[in-house]
């Protein structure tokens, strides 16, 4: 088995090279081990070797003693929904997300959707998998069938408060997970005509990759929607737990921006609630969430960082600039299409359009993510601390230092040489300026 496979939040690889049969059974047999869990609900994804790495992981679950609750063919916020609602004491979902075809992994979940990650038993059991050695079940575990989508749409589609209201929308699913969520904008056809790309899950993952972050897999919906008249676009990734945004007139809608907008409908409804945003977001964002009287506190980045913060302050939503969005509705996980319903009450209660509405959040020019490839990470790191250490600086989650004006972090790649930079700045010229300072830094170690 190869170690690698295991990452901080998840377990992902090139299928069968990196990630096999032989590796799902033993990890299934690691889990039950170390999680002992009575009862698991397992769900998948639509690639071609999810088949066999659910017959091969669920076999090693029942043959180390646990029942196994078979979700089907599912997003992955639908399995975090199971965790949260049905009588079971972990879930996993077999899926490597926005990644190709060719890879396939596993996300675990706690009951209750709680992530199992790196420092939460995801270590501990890649350590008994790889050692292969197992206890002997007392007995083997039993295997049934329950289909949670019926109750999931349900749920979701109740949240819509379009009243009159009509729009289009143009959704990008990318032959991937995000298809399954459809069925809550036809729940509420009255008010929604869809405009559908790539909806297709019998040639999954066949078109550009599921992954909304970045800006080239949204070029085909940005036409549709200029071509249509659309009023919002809207594209899932690989698994449908993140989700992005493009506006009437064709541009895309930063993620943390989108943040701010939720948390203004949020905050309505519930005044004084606490709210996570991610350390890369807008300064905008945090002003938001205050001026609208919530409780705005930063966090790290990652799904398992941000659930575990939500839980200890009692935060009942979060954004992650990645297009992650957490709410306590969904056991404070990802919940796939609850964000587009939000934005769409928000559209239907001010009767603005989305551009309109995103322009009151845009007060400042972000830089979006910026990678680059360096040898010695921490070398770079303590010359950026040097450098700027006039400015108010904090390592919640690598270097963030703040100026008046201006601010930047910089954060290391848990799995490649990379060093990944977020700035922003109040005028164009100054972030232009600054971003090529720091990029100067950061490069002249490549």
């Amino acid at each position: 088995m190869n170690p690698a496979i295991f990452k901080a939040y998840d377990i992902r690889g090139i299928y069968p090279e990196e990630f096999n049969a032989d590796d799902a059974y033993r990890i299934g047999r690691a889990l039950v081990m170390h999680l002992r869990p009575k009862t698991l609900g397992v769900g998948r994804d639509v690639r071609e070797s999810s088949p066999e790495l659910f017959e091969s992981f669920t076999r090693g679950v029942m043959e180390q003693g646990c029942d196994v609750i078979d979700l089907g063919i599912i997003t992955t916020p639908m399995v975090y929904f199971a965790a949260g609602r049905l009588d079971i004491d972990a879930a996993v979902s077999i899926t490597a997300s926005h990644n190709p075809p060719q890879y396939n992994g596993m996300k675990i979940a706690l009951r209750g959707a709680i992530p199992v990650g790196e420092n939460s038993g995801l270590r501990d059991i890649r350590d008994l998998a790889m050692a292969g050695t197992f206890e002997e079940g007392s007995s083997a575990g039993s295997i049934e069938a329950e289909d949670i989508r019926p109750a999931y749409y349900g749920y979701f589609s109740a949240f819509a408060d379009l009243g009159d209201k009509k729009f289009t929308l143009a959704i990008d699913t990318a032959n991937a997970m995000g298809v399954l969520e459809l069925p809550i904008y036809e729940q509420l056809a009255e008010n929604i005509s869809l405009i559908r790309l790539y909806d297709d899950l019998s040639q999954p993952f066949s078109c550009h990759e599921a992954n909304p972050l970045k800006a080239e897999t949204l070029e085909e919906l940005q036409a549709k929607i200029r071509e249509a008249g659309a009023d919002l676009g809207i594209a899932y990734d690989g698994d449908a737990d993140r989700i992005g945004f493009v506006d009437e007139a064709g541009t895309i809608i930063p993620m943390d921006l989108i943040t701010a907008l939720i948390a203004k409908i949020i905050l309505e409804k519930k005044p004084g609630s606490t709210i996570l945003y991610d350390l890369r977001s807008s300064r905008s964002v945090k002003e938001i969430i205050e001026e609208n009287g919530g409780v705005a506190i930063e966090c790290k980045v990652g799904h398992a960082n941000i659930k575990k913060q939500m839980r200890e302050t009692g935060a009942i939503f979060a954004g992650e600039l990645s297009g992650h969005y957490y709410f306590e509705e969904n056991s404070f996980a990802e919940a796939g299409t609850l964000p587009a319903l939000l934005l769409l009450n928000l559209m239907a209660e001010t009767g603005e359009k989305i551009s309109e509405l995103v322009r009151e959040t845009k007060r400042y020019f972000h830089s979006g993510e910026i990678n680059s490839e360096v040898a010695d990470k921490e070398r770079v790191l303590q010359d950026l601390k040097m450098r700027y250490a006039d400015g108010k600086m904090h390592e919640l989650d690598g270097l963030k230092v703040e100026y008046p004006t201006w601010w930047f972090n910089v954060r290391a790649s848990n799995t490649e040489p990379l060093l990944r930079l977020n700035l922003e700045a109040e005028t164009p010229e100054l972030l232009a300026e600054k971003q090529a300072e720091l990029l100067d830094i950061i490069r002249r170690q490549a």
